[in-house]
């Protein structure tokens, strides 16, 4: 089975349910598609891409936004078995050059504006076929994927064949490539749907790529709003709020910066959310304060941080009511930020914190000398049927990969420990750790305070200058640096520094950028 054949499958058992509504476009106009006009959409645009020369093993670089255009083109490729490449236009061109130097695309699917991007890169230039999405370009044929009237050939499609690559930054400065064959995308779901409670017939507002492929596979509605969500940190509340009422939004799975902003126009306004029932946020550390500003602006939600990877989704979760008293105060003691027990298709241990150290081959035997005791901070690896096996042509590989018996595990970068309970609790990333004369310190234990002080947007501990430095986003007035030293004081912080902005994350605007915090602050 593929993700393919399971849409079909939705297309059968709920033909005029609504699949997408796409109101990315602005200015109040929508798009409607049920699940057999979705099917109908995604069969002629395969003909069409198929007439137009790409078939079974080629592929295509894409650069459209979330919208239904984008399902449409991504399903056809799907089920022509045609690679699906992604990667940040940000980047800068040497990325984009490196990136079709590793996986050559047969055809560039991009919106007008993005064709641009051929004045400056040969690469683009260089490639066959270019096709404009919702509108003309130079040199481009235009989309006409749902005007074909013929059927594609039918194509066989194995669990091992490429379905779409995501290129990422490597830590070499070489691109590190993400592929994600067919049967890892139906482990993945299979994943997914339980863990993130997917029920047919809801309506959920997407913001996250993947995760509407999960929506469309389980029978839920998906609802593309009209935001940017290049930018969640920066969405407008009001707008959401009123896509919500508007659409009849049951669900919403996003990343915490997103969700900041939900919580800040409630508590301007005033207003609620009660049709909600299920919150998920994650792609960032999910502190309590947006669990418990989730919980007052959704009091019928279940709310709910999913922590998880590019290379492992999901991996573990733990919803706001599971926080008890005593959990609170071990994060204010500094023992980290809870993320909950592992989901159980997943296999999760703590190693001795090695990161930066190649670990190769292991035995059974060895995997276990390694591992820490309960309440031991160490190094996070996982291993799964969810949980990718290597990188494109291995790049990233040696990094954040090693074998037990035959079995391939991945080493998330990110520092935790696990309690008596089973449940984990992170400490940031490992390469993040302080280590000095006085021992280790991992920053989410120093985090994790600092957010509980209401004037603190964000925060990080970091060594600068031989120094335990606390960085927070906050006002300095009110002896704020003061009252966090006393608050962080087993930490034995030497200074506490407040500026008006911490850098942060592209993608989800929620992560703290270490290496360009060390630059802010000249070291």
């Amino acid at each position: 089975m593929t993700i393919d054949g399971i849409l079909r499958a939705q297309a059968r058992t709920r033909p005029d349910a609504l699949a997408i509504v796409d109101a990315s476009g602005g200015a109040g106009r929508e798009r409607r598609l049920t699940f057999a006009e979705l099917e109908r959409e995604v069969a002629a645009a395969a003909a069409w891409l198929e007439a137009e020369g790409m078939t079974k093993g080629h592929a295509a670089l894409v650069f459209v936004p979330m919208s239904a255009d984008l399902y449409v083109a991504l399903l056809a490729m799907f089920r022509l078995g045609v690679v699906a490449l992604f990667l940040d236009p940000s980047a800068g061109r040497k990325h984009l050059e490196q990136c079709c130097a590793r996986w050559a695309p047969d055809a560039l699917v991009a919106i007008p504006r993005a064709h641009w991007l051929r004045v400056v890169s040969g690469a683009l230039r260089r490639i066959p076929l270019k096709v404009a999405v919702g509108g003309w370009a130079l040199g481009a044929r235009r989309w006409l994927g749902a005007a074909s009237e013929k059927d594609a050939t039918p194509v066989v499609i194995a669990d091992g064949d490429p379905a779409l690559v995501t290129f990422t930054s490597g830590s070499t400065g070489v691109p590190k490539g993400t592929v994600r064959t067919h049967g890892f995308l139906v482990a993945q779901h299979a994943v997914l749907a339980p863990g993130i409670a997917l029920e047919a017939g809801e309506v959920d507002l997407a913001t996250l790529p993947i995760f509407t492929l999960a929506n469309l596979a389980s029978g839920v509605t998906t609802v593309i709003p009209e935001a940017d969500l290049r930018r969640p940190g920066a969405v407008e509340g009001g707008g959401v709020f009123e896509q919500i009422e508007r659409f009849g939004v049951t669900r919403i799975t996003a990343s915490p910066a997103f969700f900041e902003r939900l919580i800040a126009h409630g508590c301007e306004t005033g207003k609620r959310l009660p049709q909600l029932t299920k919150l998920h946020t994650g792609g960032a550390p999910v502190f309590p304060r947006v669990l418990d500003g989730l919980a007052q602006l959704a009091p019928r939600a279940r709310v709910v941080a999913v922590y998880g990877s590019t290379e492992a989704e999901p991996i573990a979760h733990v919803a706001a009511e599971e926080l008890s008293d005593d959990d609170r105060a071990a994060m204010r003691a500094g023992h980290g930020l809870p993320a909950g027990e592992p989901v159980p298709e997943v296999r999760l241990v703590v190693l001795r914190d090695r990161w930066g150290e190649p670990r190769g081959r292991m035995t059974a035997a060895e995997l276990a000398a390694e591992r820490v005791t309960a309440g031991e901070p160490g190094e996070i690896v996982v291993a799964g049927a969810h949980v990718l096996k290597g990188y494109l042509g291995g790049v990233g590989d040696a990094e954040t990969k090693f074998s037990v018996e035959g079995e391939v595990w991945h080493r998330t970068g990110d520092a935790g420990r696990l309690d008596v309970c089973g449940r984990l609790w992170l400490l940031g990333r490992c390469a993040a750790r302080i280590t000095d004369a006085r021992g280790t310190l991992y920053p989410f234990g120093v985090e994790c305070v600092a957010m509980t002080f209401f004037e603190v947007r964000r925060a990080a501990a970091i060594a600068h200058a031989g120094r335990r430095v606390l960085v927070v986003e906050a006002d300095a007035s009110g002896g704020l640096a003061e009252r966090l030293g006393a608050a962080t004081a087993w930490a034995a912080i030497d200074e506490v520094r407040c500026v008006a902005a911490l850098p942060v994350d592209k993608r989800h605007n929620a992560k703290i950028d270490y290496p360009a915090l060390r630059r802010m602050l000249g070291g």
